[in-house]
């Protein structure tokens, strides 16, 4: 233990180490005082974060990974020892038959359309019964045309909008059923819109009900954000496919690429002779020298993920404090680790994201600006000085510049970084004016 002489030492240098770091007194002691109330749910944070902790080492001493897991392989890969182990332990830990972890799937976007191209047929229906899905899949669905979409290959898609209040509109889901309906998406995490995430207990309920009046229908989760914030997966609640990226919550900051389908083994079959070639399948695809940051990622996860959380409930706090709509609010439970907070400001927006930039470990000099990025229907600005490029596990913020101007913010490898991050997005929204009230 500390000596109170130890704590008073740390706490006398810390603030003139954050005064150092550009952030003001004020705005440190504001930061600190909001901090203050969070204790409770900082432990609660970490309790989830054990429980997950120890649910990962079963997974990988029940299917005894081994040394001779950490080497790749290159070539075909045929007999991949760590590859094959890498999947028994994502299907243990998912509850899955089956899994399918692989380098070759480029990311969370690559992940979905792999898993609805593989799993669809022409003359089939995609229906999301949770409004319209992320921006990146609007152009797999067909939404918006694109070369190569579902709708070119005569898949048919339809959605049912969430109700005012973030509830499931059962009526009309239940109308927009029909022979064609053969996949159901259900996007766990609100993506770029500021809608409640759905908790694996919400998603459960969701299932059942469209399980009662259409039994054969695949359930499929976009997991991603969501994974090891609860102790429960979306499989355990009746899904027969969850889909991921690796550079978010399961890689751990460690993963340089890669995504996972988990679920039935039929389903992943599907994916797997999609990804690779029909009569291939899950026998080829090279590890190469993957499989360590793989595997270490898994292993770090739910840590990591717990002071991503950490992050976004002091974001809600600190936000809300100031008079911002946060979803997420400060109080509510939380099943994933975005944080959203809406300016109805776009230079808001861009400050907020300029703060998360100048806070990073990694081109903390560039100064990010909203730019038409593929994928999206408006300039998008994006904040991620990351040591893997694009990974939103690490700290990083982004947001469409369009009504009603939020911005998005995840990560961060360890806690201490993304309360720097945010205290680093409050001291340059109350430099650009665009916050005064106790700053001023």
């Amino acid at each position: 233990m500390k000596t109170e002489r130890e704590n008073r030492s740390i706490n006398g240098v810390l603030p003139a180490q954050y005064k150092a770091m550009g952030i003001s007194p004020e705005v440190y002691t504001f930061g600190e005082t909001i901090l203050a109330e969070l204790a409770q749910r900082f432990a609660e944070i970490d309790r989830v974060a054990e429980y997950n902790q120890l649910k990962v080492l079963k997974a990988m001493q029940d299917n005894r990974v081994s040394e001779a897991c950490l080497y790749g392989t290159t070539g075909y890969g045929y007999n991949d020892l760590g590859r094959e182990t890498l999947e028994k332990v994502y299907a243990s830990l998912f509850h899955a038959q089956d899994a399918l972890v692989r380098p070759q799937i480029t990311c969370g976007t690559h992940a979905l359309a792999l898993a609805l191209m593989s799993n669809l047929r022409p003359g089939d229906e995609l229906f999301s019964p949770v409004g319209k899905p992320y921006d990146t899949l609007e152009e797999v669905i067909g939404i918006r045309p694109a070369r190569g979409s579902l709708k070119e290959y005569g898949v048919s898609y339809r959605q049912v909008d969430l109700l005012a209040d973030g509830g499931f509109d059962f009526e009309n889901i239940e109308k927009a059923l029909n022979e064609r309906t053969r996949l159901v998406t259900i996007q766990r995490s609100k993506g770029y819109q500021t809608r409640p995430t759905l908790s694996v207990e919400r998603i459960g309920e969701l299932i059942s009900f469209i399980r009662k009046r259409k039994p054969d229908v695949i359930c499929m989760v976009d997991n991603c954000y969501g994974e090891f914030v609860e102790t429960v997966e979306p499989i355990e609640a009746g899904a027969d496919m969850v889909v991921g990226s690796l550079i978010k919550n399961p890689g751990g900051g460690l993963a340089p690429v890669g995504g996972y389908i988990a679920g039935k083994k039929e389903c992943v079959e599907n994916a797997a002779f999609r990804l690779t070639s029909p009569g291939l399948g899950k026998e080829v695809g090279a590890s190469l020298s993957v499989l360590p940051a793989f595997y270490q990622g898994l292993f770090l996860a739910p840590s990591v993920t717990a002071g991503a959380l950490k992050g976004a409930v002091f974001a809600a706090n600190i936000y809300e404090k100031l008079g911002f709509e946060v979803i997420p609010d400060g109080s509510a439970s939380r099943h994933d680790i975005i944080q959203a907070v809406t300016f109805h400001n776009p230079e808001a927006v861009i400050a907020f994201c300029q703060g998360i930039q100048a806070a990073a470990p990694v081109d903390s000099f560039v100064t990010p600006q909203p730019w038409d990025m593929p994928g999206y229907d408006s300039p998008v600005i994006m904040a991620a000085g990351a040591f893997v490029a694009g990974s939103s596990i690490e700290l990083s913020a982004d947001g469409p510049v369009k009504p009603p101007y939020a911005v998005y913010f995840q990560g961060g490898l360890t806690w201490q970084h993304a309360k720097f991050g945010i205290l680093k997005t409050l001291q340059n929204l109350v430099a650009k004016g665009l916050i005064k009230g106790i700053f001023s």
